[in-house]
């Protein structure tokens, strides 16, 4: 009896094993990246996208694109559909990888801790540098946009490195960067996106049933981007497009636009659906990465 005990033990352990490894290859498989660089002594990698339609005798605009918690740059890339628009419009791509297993980016702000973004935004700082010595990048047409946690992290950019990100774009933003820690050297144009839905990140603020943490209520947190904007304290309502509604502050020192979707989830509007059940739904009344690019294409780093 107890030798069939432990072979039956032994059996539960070497598929438990087993089955480890196979998550374990099949995330490695999911995760291609296709360079790296050490920044700040931690080997980082990233995904390059360049499209054909590429002329390195024209100066070409770079979007950053930033995955979420337990996200992959490749995902990242499928999920919101940004190397089709690249495509047409000649955009370099990069997507970033964070560090960690999942892997993650440190948005807190706590100094001398394991969520201290200042390496974080030396790494993105550095990838700058290094595409802008092998493609001819135009200066003033860096952006970054990210999801969920990605999100935060274009918040910390543009709190952090405003002298090179011409505008940010964060579709259900996780922002846990204090305020009180953003000091930009110029206001950054931001343009934002969530679901009231959004079983992870809630619209309305406070912990979720994914994570026990403090996030702020999304409305007001688009308020006092603006109002540190210097923006105009009654924004103009958008045109409701299906279940997508927007509010548009102006006489800003740099433009500020929220589009709230009712009843979306934890997703990316109008990219790749995510797992329902897990994220909530995926809206397709609005493309957040066309609308996006039309708001990074109006701000480059010299205007508004």
């Amino acid at each position: 009896m107890m030798k069939w005990l432990l072979r039956l033990a032994a059996g539960i352990i070497g598929t438990a094993l087993l089955l480890a490894l196979l998550l374990a290859a099949a995330f490695l498989t999911a995760n291609r990246t296709n360079g790296t660089l050490v920044s700040g002594g931690e080997k980082r990698a990233y995904l390059l996208y360049v499209p054909e339609s590429y002329n390195p005798a024209r100066p070409a605009p770079l979007v950053i694109s930033i995955q979420g918690f337990a996200e992959w740059p490749a995902h990242q890339a499928q999920i919101s559909r940004w190397n089709r628009l690249a495509d047409e419009q000649g955009i370099i791509m990069v997507y970033p990888s964070g560090t960690g297993f999942p892997l993650r980016w440190r948005t807190f702000g706590k100094s001398a801790s394991d969520t201290d973004p200042r390496q974080d935004i030396q790494f993105i700082s550095d990838l700058i540098d290094r595409l802008e010595s092998e493609y001819n990048i135009d200066p003033a047409r860096i952006y970054a946009n990210g999801l969920s946690n990605g999100g935060g992290m274009s918040f910390v950019l543009s709190c952090e490195l405003s002298d090179r990100i011409a505008a940010v774009g964060m579709v259900a933003g996780a922002y846990m960067y204090p305020w009180d820690r953003c000091r930009p050297a110029r206001p950054v144009p931001a343009v934002l996106f969530h679901g009231t839905a959004d079983p992870v990140v809630p619209y309305l603020g406070g912990p979720s049933h994914s994570f026990d943490l403090p996030f702020p209520s999304i409305p007001e947190w688009a308020a006092e981007y603006a109002r540190r904007n210097g923006c105009a304290a009654s924004p103009q309502e958008i045109a409701p497009t299906g279940a997508v509604r927007g509010l548009r502050w102006t006489d800003c020192a740099a433009d500020v636009v929220f589009y709230t979707i009712d009843g979306g989830g934890h997703t990316w509007p109008g990219g790749e659906p995510l797992p329902e059940f897990i994220t909530g739904p995926t809206s397709p009344d609005i493309d957040a990465t066309r609308v996006m690019w039309e708001f990074f294409s109006a701000h480059p780093l010299n205007g508004r």
